[in-house]
């Protein structure tokens, strides 16, 4: 048998442990975490939905009328008219014919890749996306490859060269979760097109906050279903609630509901869910001011943290100001210790550690919300000045 202890030991020895802070009350900027007051700035509330008034209430009505769960799967009596009327409005925004719920967007990416590749298609996915999109395709049987981030010359050669049977897929993340730097969407849609591949987005961290009317980075490119035929996005993030979905075509949805195993065979999301989606994606989509603002706090951060000369990334003249800033530290040690001084000194914020990201990459993934002030984001300077300078 596997040794666990022995297993589990090694981890704390390498400083990779994880473990989880116990909240006791709602998302917020300033939670309460293991009976300590502390702002966090390390959720992906990035509009500060997730305890609005109008999506609370809006999940209450949805269990007053639909009751706590919907019972069943959705092909089989779990499918409410709230699930499908978020669906049509998903469309809606991201700008497509349809969209289909699943539970979580690992179940969403999953399901796609299970339901369209077949053993000997190619697939090629960007070394860090999600690792959702590297285990869809790792479980979906075809070939798989892994070019460098973002090197979309690699990626060329590769498709060239590669036997050109069967069906190819490019998968990469829309906004990269542990960098915050885009896809570069503009590259790899021609380079699909013209190699006759399938261009799949996963754009968890992007819809919401990037993009016009925040409809994400494939909209910030001007890019649209014909360039990027499936786009896979998340409703835990921006839109502050739980489940993803993805949209595409009608041809694409009709064979995610009769293939996708990941859809066919789990019970569907609470309705009250939906409601509550229903809600908060209205609101992100008429509250203009937080991504407004979110992209303010982000610019202040970005200049302080340059005056000070923290190793945070450059932003981009042209880029949009997307609210995941990673602090690299170098070592997990490092890391963990930087992290549980900020703790002490009243800060939340998650040490990323390997395998998450690669060894010697350790950080702090600072992010931001509409939730947050500007006197939150200047105290975090004053504190990581103290911390590391």
């Amino acid at each position: 048998m596997m040794d666990l202890k022995g297993r589990l030991q090694q981890r704390r020895l390498d400083r990779l442990y994880r473990t989880r802070p116990v909240l006791d009350g709602p998302q917020a900027a300033e939670l309460s975490v293991d009976g300590q007051r502390c702002i966090a700035f390390c959720s992906n509330d990035y509009l500060g939905l997730a305890n609005h008034p109008a999506v609370v209430a809006a999940l209450t009505r949805g269990a007053e009328r639909y009751g706590a769960g919907s019972g069943a799967s959705h092909l089989i009596c779990g499918h409410s008219r709230a699930h499908h009327e978020l669906e049509e409005q998903l469309a809606a925004f991201t700008g497509r014919p349809r969209a289909l719920l699943f539970s979580t967007g690992y179940m969403a990416n999953l399901g796609v890749l299970s339901a369209l590749a077949q053993r000997g298609d190619r697939i090629y996915a960007d070394r860090l996306s999600h690792a959702s999109l590297i285990d869809a395709a790792l479980l979906a049987g075809g070939r798989f490859r892994r070019y460098p981030h973002g090197d979309t010359d690699q990626l060329q050669t590769w498709l060239r060269r590669d036997d050109p049977s069967g069906q190819r897929f490019m998968i990469t993340d829309g906004v990269f979760s542990m960098d915050g730097d885009l896809g570069p969407l503009d590259r790899l849609a021609p380079l699909a097109r013209a190699q006759g591949a399938w261009l799949m987005v996963d754009d968890a961290h992007g819809l919401g906050v990037i993009g016009p009317d925040g409809r994400g980075s494939i909209a910030h490119f001007g890019l649209g279903v014909d360039e990027v035929p499936i786009l896979v996005g998340t409703l835990g993030k921006s839109f502050g609630v739980s489940g993803a979905f993805v949209s595409g075509n009608e041809d694409l949805i009709e064979t995610l509901i009769q293939f996708a195993r990941t859809y066919i065979y789990t019970t569907a999301l609470p309705p009250a869910i939906a409601c509550a989606v229903t809600a908060a994606l209205g609101l992100a989509q008429t509250e203009s001011w937080r991504r407004e603002k979110v992209s303010a706090l982000v610019e202040r951060f970005h200049r302080g943290a340059r005056q000070l000369g923290l190793a945070v990334p450059t932003l981009p003249v042209t880029a949009p100001a997307v609210p995941i800033v990673p602090l690299i530290i170098g070592e997990a040690d490092a890391a963990l210790t930087t992290a549980d001084a900020l703790r002490q000194r009243g800060f939340l914020i998650s040490a990323i550690r390997p395998p998450t990201v690669p060894h010697g990459g350790a950080r702090l993934r600072i992010t931001f919300s509409a939730a947050h002030t500007e006197e939150q984001v200047d105290r975090l300077l004053d504190v990581l000045a103290e911390v590391l300078c």
